[in-house]
Formats: C-alpha cells, structure tokens, sequence
C-alpha cells in the first residue's frame, strides 16, 4: 500500500503517519523481502481488522474465526486468528458477567425452571425491561427473545416504565410471529409483567404466562444475558446526549446488528435469522 503511494508521489513520512505504520518499520520491510508465510499472515490481520471493525470493534477471536470461515469461506485455525489479533492489538470486548443467584419465593407457576432449549420457533419466549440514562433522562426498552433461536421479536421504547412497554413489545412479537397457541412467555415478577393487562394479552394469543422465582436472575438468564451484551456492546460505550439518539440506537441494535449480523456461539456462530432460515430447510440440527 504505501508503496503504491509512494510511486503516485506521496512522502513516505506522511502515508507511515496515515496507516500507523513506523518508518523504520517499513524501511526494515523494503530490505527483508516477505516470505509467503508472512504475506498470509499480513493479509489476514487485514481482513481480521476489517471484520472486527464491521463488528463495530465487538467480536472476540472466536467470532472472527466464524466469520472468516463460515462467510468467507477461508481456512484457518483458532489459535491462528488470536495469535494475529494479539500481535495486532486487536481486542473483543469482554464477555458479561456471571448472574449471581439470589434465592426467594416463587409466587406464581414457572413453567421453564431454567430449561430454556427449544426445538421450534415460538415454543418459549423470554421477556423483561433494561434502562439506560441519558442527559435528558431515562430511557427504558422491553423486549421479547425467542429462546430457539436467540432472536429478539418484539421490543418497545419509551420513557416510561409501565404496561403499556411491555404490551407494546408483546403485541409487536405477536404481530411478527403469529405463534400458535401452547408457547410460553417468561417474565420475572415486575409489576409490569404481573399487571392484568399484560397476562390478557397473553391469554388472548393463546399463550401461555409463566413466573420465575422472585429475585432470582438466573430463571431469566437468557433475557439477562442479552441485556448483559447490549449493555456492553453498545450502551456503555458512550454517553448519550437524547432520548432519540439513544432510541435509534437501540433500534440499530437490535434489528440490524443483534438478529441480522452478530454471531452467537450457543447457535453454532450463527445469526438468529440465519438459524432459523436454516433450520426451517431441516440443514442444521437444533443446538442446545
């Protein structure tokens, strides 16, 4: 590269500066002519540092490898990907902390106990509310998550914590799934989700409603975890100056990073459309 620009009349000091590159980095380079080895390696920390760049700098050395041989259809080993990601300076962000258990009662059935794999869409779907602050205030998102295939369908925004969030969110993954009846929708015991007309809304669509057990994180895990994701791929990452900004950044989130672009190990590094296009075909088995 810097030759090309060189070539076309650039100074050498100012293309090092542009690319990050040091001057006797590349003179050393210019003297020591590249083994194919070295050009592989160099070519692939390029295309590393693209793909974590289009994962707006989110993807661990895993979900690289997933995408550098599942999409691009190159070959090479784990250990490869972090060996170069290291040397590199290229970093995911950290994984979500551990959920810490605590124990209480339950006051209504649990009808998941904690067992969240399903072998269909629309069999189990978990529920609940995150908050994030901005300058003007607090904003709040409920969102409802298809257990099989980590897919969020429904969600809703707002600067109000009530019902209505949730309803709105509900209704949204009705309208999206049409599901049949029989499937369950998870909530914990938020006064929100124990409101009438959140459980009518429920019943209406021949779901049915199911509780775990009060202050305990862990029978809801699979919402909390994407919560836990969100918060560090994207709320925390800055400091949001509006309501609106914060919102259509949720939005972009969720419709097209989330469901459409993010690579989740528990899908076979695969995205939840892209699991469920597939499965739908009966080409992949169901992955617990």
């Amino acid at each position: 590269m810097i030759d090309r620009l060189v070539d076309a009349g650039a100074p050498v000091d100012r293309c090092c500066r542009i690319l990050g590159i040091a001057r006797q980095s590349y003179y050393k380079h210019k003297r020591t002519p590249s083994t194919p080895m070295q050009l592989r390696r160099e070519w692939l920390t390029g295309l590393i540092r693209e793909v974590h760049v289009a994962s707006r700098g989110t993807y661990g050395y895993r979900r690289i490898h997933a995408e550098l041989t599942m999409a691009m259809g190159i070959r090479v080993c784990e250990r490869t990907v972090s060996v170069l990601m290291t040397q590199a300076g290229i970093y995911g962000l950290p994984g979500p902390t551990r959920v810490r258990r605590l124990r209480g009662v339950a006051t209504a059935d649990d009808l998941v106990n904690r067992k969240f794999h399903r072998i269909r869409p629309n069999e189990l779907w978990v529920t609940d509310i995150t908050q994030h602050r901005t300058r003007e205030g607090w904003l709040y998102c409920a969102a409802v998550l298809d257990a099989y295939s980590r897919r969020i369908v429904g969600w809703s925004i707002d600067s109000r914590q009530d019902s209505t969030l949730v309803v709105n969110a509900l209704d949204m993954a009705i309208r999206n799934r049409r599901p049949e009846p029989g499937g369950i929708v998870h909530a914990d015991h938020g006064t929100q989700f124990t409101s009438w007309v959140f459980g009518d809304k429920i019943r209406s669509a021949g779901l049915l409603p199911s509780f775990g057990t009060v202050g305990d994180g862990l029978d809801n895990a699979m919402m909390e975890s994407f919560w836990s994701s969100m918060q560090i791929e994207l709320l925390n990452r800055k400091r949001w100056k509006t309501r609106v900004e914060l919102a259509n950044a949720i939005f972009e989130y969720i419709e097209i990073f989330h469901n459409r672009q993010r690579r989740h190990s528990a899908l076979g590094y695969r995205t939840p459309i892209e699991y469920e296009l597939l499965s739908e075909n009966d080409t992949i088995p169901a992955v617990s």
